[in-house]
């Protein structure tokens, strides 16, 4: 940030807080709108399960909207990282739009994807309107595109404590200032109470057990951790993977999405994986309770992968609670601690893992399950975050601190 006088600073306070408020409930109230819409979707789906047929026309029709209309947003939350990190020029209003009906559409015709992504993506998009209306420098417009990440995921998860830290430290937390933490929990908050204002009910989970600390709990959460980070690889490498094995064989992408629909319609209705589309969050909750076959994590991870890859939209996020959550409850078989804990701490580990975020994962394990859990819940999003490699799922995400020195180190050693 430029130096300002003290009676500058003393100016923006006003500015600064009306923009969050602003920022907070328009974020907020397109978030609510997605909930709903996205909760509707799922129900037709359900109910009439013969429209994941459909779902090569629902692809063909979200790569057209992009191919025609959205190549400036094409890159999604990666866009945001970048305009952080580099700004260059403000991101197009038409990415909250073109991202939540590609989202609805990939959901309605049962494609597995999450929701994350689409209300960051929102947030982002209103946030960096207020650019020129307040005439912002580039510093400052950093501090917009902040406050959009941490309102599109306080609002759609129902975690303020989490999306204020999530949307500083995926952007690289030693670099942000003070001023952008206040800012980041206050819109923050005003996110999450417009959400609850518009009266919209968020998934609750519970662990009602949790053992004593001990030198065998702490190892076998060593072992969760190690595991999550290595399935957080495989997810983040399987997006890639089909995501660049589209790009390079199939020239025209408005087909990408649509031959990726033809086979995920084939896989999903035709072989009985329906329990893989959409967002899982009935598989989520109960795997805190029942435990899940060994592979079903490794299905989620094949299933999101390629869809994402392929060219749906949607988020990547819920998709992680249900590898980690699957993950931790089958681990229940042959780990000798309570099942709800287990796919909690898979649940959150495998997020920080593939985001580079273990703080964040932390204070969103304690805010959706209790601080009891807390410190089986920071162990395992620590060992995650260091087993779970360099590369996550934002290509445009710069991993710096001891995780990047650790890596430059192995890479110089092999």
């Amino acid at each position: 940030m430029t130096s300002q006088n003290p009676k500058q600073l003393l100016l923006d306070i006003p500015k600064w807080i009306l923009i969050c408020a602003l920022i907070g409930v328009l974020s907020g109230s397109a978030s609510a709108f997605f909930l709903i819409a996205l909760e509707w979707v799922t129900q037709f789906r359900i109910q009439y399960n013969w429209i994941i047929w459909l779902l090569p026309i629902g692809g063909f029709l979200v790569g057209l909207s992009y191919y025609y209309w959205g190549q400036s947003v094409m890159k999604g939350n990666n866009l945001l990282l970048e305009e952080y990190e580099n700004p260059k020029k403000v991101i197009p209003f038409k990415m909250a739009p073109l991202v939540l009906l590609g989202t609805l559409l990939t959901h309605l015709f049962g494609g597995s994807a999450g929701r994350e992504g689409t209300a960051v993506q929102m947030g982002g998009a209103i946030a960096d309107q207020f650019t020129k209306l307040f005439k912002l420098d580039n510093s400052e417009r950093k501090i917009l595109i902040i406050l959009g990440i941490s309102a599109g995921f306080a609002s759609v998860f129902g975690t303020p404590l989490a999306g204020a830290i999530f949307a500083l430290e995926v952007l690289y937390f030693s670099k942000i200032n003070f001023k952008s933490i206040v800012l980041s929990f206050l819109v923050a908050y005003a996110a999450y109470f417009t959400v609850e204002f518009w009266k919209i009910k968020h998934t609750h989970y519970n662990i009602p057990v949790v053992p004593e600390i001990s030198f065998s709990t702490l190892f076998y959460t060593i072992i969760i951790g190690l595991l999550s980070g290595f399935a957080a690889l495989l997810f983040a490498r399987s997006t890639h993977f089909w995501s660049s094995l589209f790009s390079k064989s199939i020239k025209y992408p408005p087909l990408r999405p649509a031959i990726g629909g033809v086979i995920l319609a084939i896989a999903i209705a035709g072989f009985g994986f329906t329990k893989f589309s959409g967002l899982g969050v009935p598989v989520i909750v109960d795997s805190f309770s029942t435990p899940n076959e060994w592979y079903d994590f490794l299905l989620k991870i094949l299933f999101t992968g390629f869809t994402l890859g392929a060219g749906f939209k949607g988020g990547e996020v819920t998709p992680l609670f249900f590898v980690g959550a699957t993950l931790g409850s089958a681990l229940s078989l042959i780990i000798p601690m309570p099942i709800a804990l287990l796919a909690g701490l898979g649940f959150v580990a495998v997020f920080s893992g593939a985001t580079h975020t273990p703080i964040a994962c932390t204070i969103m394990g304690m805010e959706l399950f209790g601080i009891q859990p807390g410190i089986f819940i920071a162990l395992a999003c620590v060992i995650a975050y260091f087993s779970s490699g360099s590369v996550g799922i934002y290509k445009s995400q710069i991993v710096k601190g001891s995780k990047h020195k650790l890596y430059q180190r192995l890479n110089s050693n092999f």
